[in-house]
């Protein structure tokens, strides 16, 4: 997943459908998520792009989003939140949840 930054986060979200996977090197669960979505983005979503920010990076764009816990997971469509998810969840479940708003 490519990793973005506070100038490349609009661009980013108004492109069209795009999940954001806000992150910080420290946080066990954020590690234990990402190659969950390397698949999830592999298997089922390779037409989407899965992106990486780093909040402890960028404070200014977690703060905008309201990001209090992490990992937190942002799926936009053309700059808009359709759907935010937080914690580590299950593969099935990511899954079940990603099928219905991408």
């Amino acid at each position: 997943m490519k990793v973005i930054n506070a100038n490349e986060f609009d661009k980013t979200i108004e492109s069209g459908k795009v999940l954001v996977d806000f992150f910080a090197d420290w946080c066990g669960p954020c590690k234990a998520l990402a190659p969950v979505l390397e698949q999830l983005h592999d298997e089922s979503y390779d037409a989407i792009p899965f992106v990486k920010i780093n909040i402890d990076e960028n404070p200014d764009v977690a703060e905008r989003f309201g990001i209090q816990s992490i990992p937190t997971l942002i799926v936009f469509d053309e700059g808009q939140v359709k759907k935010q998810l937080v914690g580590f969840l299950p593969k099935p479940m990511l899954k079940k949840t990603l099928d219905e708003v991408l």
